[in-house]
């Protein structure tokens, strides 16, 4: 039985993060508040800074928050539940929130959700994706940019913090975050990717 239970314990620690990462809490709260359907707004994109472009200021930052604890969340319970088993939960909550099975798998671009499993699995590499991301989002106000550093300091900081055995997952999951981007680094490198505060883009 206890054999049982280690074999299958992985497959449920993904399966709850994934659950929880596919809670698209952006398209539920502007839904919610009769801003319409966030994917026929601006980007089409599910996070916070599309739901900004309803002009929801409270809604985004709701927005924000949730991606951000439902990632925490997922690392925190399935630790809780399987112990070492937070950076498979992890995973499965990043996936999930990029590819929700209820949105036919068109999901977010995973900063937000990325940083609360950060900051779960080593809260000093959390505090560092935070003040690359808010520093950036202050000063160049391209939320693009600002998720893309924010999502490759992961993995820097945590082998600079000898984290090593986080580097490899927060390498893939920057590496999805930048695949995500793809069409924000086509119109960086074209000059047209807007400013936080525009509405197109």
């Amino acid at each position: 039985m206890q054999t049982q239970l280690t074999t299958i314990a992985p497959v449920l620690a993904i399966a709850l993060g994934y659950l929880l990462g596919s809670i698209p809490f952006g398209v539920v709260l502007t839904r919610l508040a009769g801003a319409g359907d966030l994917r026929q707004i601006g980007s089409g994109n599910i996070g916070a800074t599309n739901v900004l472009r309803t002009g929801r200021k409270g809604l985004a930052a709701a927005t924000l928050l949730l991606d951000l604890l439902k990632g925490a969340a997922a690392v925190w319970i399935a630790q809780a539940i399987w112990p070492g088993l937070g950076v498979v939960a992890a995973a499965g909550a990043f996936i999930g929130h990029c590819y929700p099975v209820w949105l036919k798998f068109n999901g977010g671009k995973g900063v937000a959700t990325l940083m609360g499993i950060v900051l779960a699995l080593h809260w000093p590499s959390g505090i560092i994706f935070a003040v690359v991301w808010l520093g950036l989002l202050a000063t160049l106000r391209i939320s693009s940019v600002a998720g893309m550093a924010a999502a490759i300091s992961a993995p820097v900081s945590a082998a600079v913090m000898n984290r090593f055995n986080l580097v490899m997952l927060l390498v893939v999951l920057a590496l999805i975050v930048l695949w995500k981007h793809r069409e924000n680094i086509e119109r960086l490198l074209a000059g047209t990717e807007p400013r936080i505060g525009r509405k197109h883009g």
